[in-house]
């Protein structure tokens, strides 16, 4: 037979439904994949797949997979499923070697859990320095620097630290450990090391509060290190910065663009800081658009955090929120910290446009955090009713945040401006914990409202350490009630019982204290008597007291040295003239004009505003901008003349000499404050509520006379808030018992 027809019927005898195969046995899985796919997940951060492999695991798992994972539970912080890794190792009896007993121990740390990364560590037969560095490393990322400088010393009685070891321990190193471990580091040879050196410079920096010694000290580390990276410039230029050397700052990173070293956000966030530290606004700013212009060819302008810093600096230097808006605009993908830098930018000078911010960034989809909750309540501070700040406190009850004691803090300073001090008392006598701030808030409210002696009850009840700002509320407390012996006894008591030194601040209302009771001379010596140089604001007082009683010579010589501190404000010149005008002397009150002229300073002109409805009004002195002028100017005649027969007399003494008396008058009586008050009289008419107006500057005395005289005759509370404290009229009496 042929082959291939025997091949043929062989094919016949077995048809294919019945054909013989070749039957293999069942292969048996190996965990080395498995293994390889843990190891992998673990490289991409997916913990909870490959634990969810790892104990599938039918076999005992290697030293290395263990490993693998606790550096994942490490890395993610994940201490409950770091726990149970441990757990697993213990109960199959896996040999807990040195190599896992140092994951553990950084495991552990690095969740925080420190008592058991040091039982581990306690409990290793043998251990080497990877083990001390890990757990010294611990100590210090949880801010416990007594512990790690402990376990440091401890462990170079052992064995010789490296560099990584030195680097954790100087960042939570004082300034005398601080040069103790620099010691150590240049007689081990690591004090070229990149790393050590940039510990150091960060510790130089941050230990010595920006003194010259610790610049110093930390520019030397850095220019004796061999080799530099990012992070050491980044370093030495955030050491100039805090140190107050921000033009050294500046030209750090110049001199680091010209190396051609590349920058990354974190140098862009420090420079742009350093740009807000000049005294020249205009150079500044000029500083700020150069760097503005570097970041945009960088494509750094869209990234958040550098964007927020950028419209945190415009803020601060340009004043114009036109510039901070076109930054936040440029950013891509906004988050709440970018939303909460721009409403920052607002909430000062344009609180209402902040408000709107707060609204868009609501509509966008956006949870405000607290510290955006806080700076709304700031700019709330500013507007002149609490509706705003009102509507923003039921927000923050709504989403839970009532609890928390900086927005509580924030709220009572918030309604005390708007002139809700009852609400104000609500809130503190509600809180469940008060620190320093919280009764600090209280005492400056009360103090704002002309209220001592609340303000010095509340301070009997103070439960925490007071501080210097505690002693500038009460002091000036006791200023506005004309308490001035009781102001005496705390000045005293805040040096020998508190040992709080005395600030210009301190020594400011003292001035102001003694001023408004015509102690004069008492108060100049005092001026004399201090340990530092007065500023400003202790002349301003002493030149306001000297104002109100008439007192020229003294008056003069505050006044001069006022206006050598500040020769482009017009404080000095306007109450001078003042003075002047008061005492007859109106040749000199000329002179003092005409130096005011060729200083080119301009005298700040007179604001004030009401809300009526859902809208504020704001009026200038004169008030001839307003489209109802005529009907207020008619309100305001049928006022006056009312208030006549009252008793009121115009202080035409105040107006300049050259003018005529009926003139005189009707530049009294256009007055801002008086124009909002007639206002608020004509759009107001059914309400029995108190009129409030706030006012960017000091109240004047003739305005003063015609609020409380007012007040009686309307039968209503007006509320004046000045640039100085709160007026309530009520009845024909001031609140200020006239030590305004």
């Amino acid at each position: 037979m042929r082959r291939g027809a025997h091949h043929a019927t062989l094919k016949m005898a077995f048809p294919p439904h019945r054909r013989l195969t070749t039957v293999q046995p069942r292969p048996t899985i190996s965990p080395q994949p498995t293994t390889h796919l843990i190891l992998h997940l673990c490289t991409q951060g997916q913990l909870q797949e490959a634990l969810s492999l790892f104990y599938a695991l039918e076999s005992q798992p290697n030293s290395q997979t263990y490993a693998s994972l606790l550096k994942t539970c490490a890395r993610h912080g994940s201490l409950a499923e770091g726990r149970a890794l441990h757990r697993h190792m213990l109960t199959n009896h896996h040999h807990q070697d040195l190599f896992l007993s140092n994951h553990l121990i950084n495991m552990y740390a690095k969740c925080g859990c420190l008592e058991a990364a040091h039982k581990v560590f306690d409990e290793m037969p043998q251990r080497n320095l990877v083990s001390w560095t890990a757990l010294i490393t611990g100590y210090d990322q949880s801010n416990r620097p007594d512990e790690c400088f402990q376990l440091f010393s401890v462990m170079i009685t052992h064995c010789l630290p490296n560099e990584f070891a030195i680097a954790s321990v100087l960042s939570s190193c004082n300034w005398d450990r601080g040069r103790q471990v620099h010691a150590l580091a240049l007689k081990t040879s690591f004090d070229g090391n990149v790393f050590v050196g940039n510990a150091l410079i960060t510790m130089y920096s941050r230990c010595c509060g920006g003194s010259i010694e610790g610049r110093d000290s930390a520019w030397l580390v850095y220019q004796n290190l061999p080799m530099r990276n990012l992070i050491t410039w980044n370093s030495m230029i955030v050491g100039f910065k805090m140190a107050g050397c921000t033009d050294r700052s500046l030209r750090l990173f110049a001199w680091m663009h010209c190396d051609g070293i590349q920058f990354d956000h974190a140098t862009l966030i420090s420079v742009i800081s350093s740009c807000c530290g000049g005294v020249d606004d205009f150079a500044s700013l000029k500083q700020l658009h150069q760097l503005h212009s570097l970041m945009i060819k960088a494509s750094f302008v869209s990234e958040v955090e550098v964007a927020t810093a950028l419209v945190k600096a415009y803020s601060k230097v340009s004043h114009d929120i036109n510039d901070c808006y076109k930054v936040f605009l440029e950013t891509k993908n906004r988050d709440i910290v970018s939303w909460t830098g721009i409403i920052t930018s607002c909430a000062e000078c344009q609180p209402e446009e902040a408000l709107l911010l707060f609204c868009q960034l609501r509509r966008d989809g956006f949870d405000p955090d607290l510290y955006t909750f806080s700076i709304v309540i700031k700019a709330c501070a500013s507007l002149v009713t609490e509706r705003h700040g009102s509507a923003t406190h039921a927000l923050i009850i709504k989403v839970g945040f009532e609890d928390d004691m900086v927005l509580a803090n924030a709220l009572i300073h918030a309604y005390a401006r708007c002139g809700s001090i009852n609400q104000s008392e609500q809130i503190f006598n509600h809180m469940q914990a008060r620190d320093t701030v919280s009764w600090n808030s209280m005492i400056k409210a009360y103090a704002m409202h002309g209220r001592g002696n609340d303000a010095l009850q509340v301070f009997a009840r103070m439960d925490v350490q007071p501080d210097g700002a505690t002693f500038v509320g009460l002091l000036s407390a006791c200023a506005h009630a004309g308490m001035v012996n009781q102001g005496r006894e705390l000045f005293d008591a805040m040096v020998e019982h508190h040992g709080i030194a005395p600030q210009c601040d301190h020594f400011a209302c003292m001035v102001d204290m003694l001023g408004r009771v015509g102690r004069l001379t008492e108060a100049e010596d005092l001026i004399n008597q201090m340990p530092m140089p007065p500023d400003s604001v202790v002349w301003s007082a002493l030149l306001g007291a000297c104002r109100k009683h008439s007192e020229t010579i003294m008056g003069e010589r505050a006044a001069r040295k006022l206006i050598e501190l500040e020769p482009k404000k017009s404080v000095g010149y306007v109450m001078m003239s003042n003075i002047y005008c008061a005492s007859g002397s109106f040749r000199d009150a000329g002179f003092i004009r005409k130096e005011m002229k060729d200083c080119g300073t301009r005298k700040e002109v007179g604001l004030s505003w009401i809300e009526i409805g859902n809208q504020v009004h704001e009026f200038a002195a004169g008030g001839r901008r307003h489209p109802q002028r005529e009907t207020i100017y008619l309100g305001i005649e049928r006022l006056v003349c009312q208030l006549k027969e009252m008793g009121y007399v115009p202080e035409t003494s105040l107006v300049l000499h050259e003018v005529e008396k009926e003139h005189k008058e009707e530049q009294l009586y256009h007055h801002s404050e008086k124009l909002a008050l007639v206002f608020g009289l004509m759009n107001a008419s059914r309400s029995t509520g108190a009129i409030r107006i706030m006012k960017n500057i000091r109240i004047c005395l003739d305005c003063h006379n015609f609020m409380k005289l007012a007040s009686d005759c309307i039968g209503r509370e007006i509320v004046v808030r000045d640039a100085n404290r709160f007026h309530h009229f009520r009845g024909g009496m001031c609140s200020c018992s006239d030590y305004w």
